[in-house]
């Protein structure tokens, strides 16, 4: 598992970025390449750790602590060190449908959770799975797979996510026919329409698997809304098994004044249309250009909003969060292996501070009110900072009086996380929601209480990591399969 004394060796190095001031003029992504004696090297920094931490997959804290998915990390990182690169994505490929997307945009608690990042900054587990997957397609050994036999057995996957790609992935390896339905007019879900292009291109990476599961044998079915475009009873009448990864796309509002004014949109509403104007060359639905935005909500929703602005040619970028400052390195309540709760700069802050002269997050505030101008569309922003407070035994924000402050805004942008998947279908499929609105599914079996219809992904578990959604569509696989044929032989 890497060199014996790799750690000790060779210091933490990642791609280089293009300059911010360079990269905002474009769509494409940002990420430069690394030559291969620099990731063999990074390789070399994995530890023969008794146990690797790095792909155990669970919650700590309400945080998730290495890969879901249990990628094989130490092991491909040995062979990336040795360079073996087909071997490393042999290794890579048994427990990954898609590392090209993980590799992109994951957050990686797998490297959160790395051992060696107890005293020294952790493997570069991401950039080297990245660095395997790219290498792969470049050198041809990503090849449509042929189907040998077939089960006669069709399923429908409602949700062309990363979890209904997963899950279609899997059920046709199984030999099972699988038809993806997607209500919009291109298949990836939040891949294709919630992440933007710099983060993840969509011809050259989304598109290009799509195309791979298509050559598989995946059907996919696009503008189709099932429960609308296409009745819900048709679904359990047609197919065996009904997979629902609908996702959690009901976003949280903000209950202020002038919510209703013009100009004041949700944040994916936002991402799609600028995502839909690069890929057909046309101008966006929904612009920032000229304009000042205000984007309500951090995480990485807030952070694309804010790249996305830039890019668009905005006057200027705010971002308002509520919570307080992370502080810059782990404190004694956040231990290893726990995801560090620190301060980061992602691409886009990096890239407004550039532009901007400063970082544009404001912590520890609340929105206030939205104010418009005469003609209804929304011009100024008020926000207070707040205090946390025990209230009750949890902790609470509580404004702070005298601390208000108006700041101008054209567009403004709520990100602040979703609520769990539209109800309308669920309703039709007599399908049971928990008390967060989630699908009330088995944690063993996936199954709803609906006959022959399954949940996985964020409609089931609720927002999380694109990983988890992978984690869940392989796994629901594995009980479909098990349903439809008494047993499985699915991971």
């Amino acid at each position: 598992m890497g060199k014996l004394n790799g750690f000790l060796e060779y210091k933490r190095e990642v791609p280089a970025d293009r300059s911010p001031a360079e990269r905002v003029k474009d769509w494409g992504e940002f990420h430069e390449h690394m030559s291969e004696d620099a990731l063999q090297e990074q390789g070399a920094r994995c530890m023969d750790c008794g146990t690797p931490f790095c792909h155990t997959g669970m919650m700590l804290k309400g945080m998730t602590s290495g890969c879901p998915i249990h990628n094989l990390i130490p092991e491909w990182n040995d062979y990336v060190y040795q360079g073996f690169w087909h071997e490393a994505y042999d290794r890579l490929q048994k427990t990954n449908n898609f590392p090209e997307f993980t590799g992109r945009v994951c957050p990686a608690p797998c490297e959160g959770s790395c051992v060696l990042g107890i005293i020294n900054p952790p493997v570069t587990i991401k950039n080297i799975e990245c660095a395997i997957i790219d290498r792969a397609f470049e050198e041809g050994w990503v090849e449509p797979k042929k189907i040998a036999v077939r089960t006669g057995k069709k399923i429908a996957i409602v949700g062309s996510g990363p979890a209904g790609l997963a899950a279609a992935d899997q059920l046709n390896k199984a030999g099972h026919t699988v038809t993806v339905f997607e209500r919009d007019d291109r298949i990836g879900g939040l891949l294709m329409y919630g992440i933007p292009n710099m983060k993840l291109d969509k011809e050259a990476v989304v598109q290009r698997r799509v195309d791979l599961m298509e050559k598989e044998g995946v059907t996919f079915v696009t503008n189709t809304e099932v429960g609308k475009d296409l009745p819900a009873e048709k679904l359990e009448d047609d197919f065996d098994a009904v997979l629902l990864c609908t996702g959690a796309t009901k976003p949280r509002d903000l209950e202020v004044d002038g919510r209703s004014l013009n100009g004041v949109h949700f944040a994916m509403d936002y991402l799609r249309a600028a995502t839909k104007s690069v890929l057909t060359g046309s101008e966006p639905t929904l612009s920032a250009k000229d304009l000042d935005v205000v984007v309500i909500g951090g995480g990485d929703t807030g952070t694309d909003c804010v790249a996305s602005a830039l890019r668009q040619g905005c006057k200027s970028v705010t971002q308002l969060e509520i919570m307080p400052e992370p502080p810059t390195c782990r404190q004694a309540d956040n231990p290893w292996p726990e995801w560090p709760k620190t301060l980061k700069v992602d691409y886009g802050q990096e890239e407004a501070a550039a532009l901007q002269g400063e970082d544009p997050r404001r912590f520890a505030v609340m929105t206030k009110k939205l104010i418009g101008d005469n003609s209804g569309r929304v011009a100024n922003v008020e926000f207070s900072n707040v205090d946390w407070v025990n209230d009750e035994g949890r902790m609470a924000p509580r404004p702070v009086p005298g601390t208000e402050q108006v700041i101008p805004a054209q567009l403004v942008l709520l990100a602040m996380g979703f609520l769990g998947p539209e109800d309308g279908l669920l309703k039709q499929l007599n399908v049971e929601q928990t008390e967060r609105s989630t699908i009330k599914a088995g944690y063993d079996d996936f199954r709803t209480s609906s006959a022959k219809v399954f949940a996985a992904g964020d409609a089931r578990r609720g927002q999380s990591l694109i990983v988890w959604a992978i984690n869940e569509g392989r796994a629901a696989a594995r009980e479909v399969d098990r349903y439809l044929m008494g047993s499985t032989y699915l991971p």
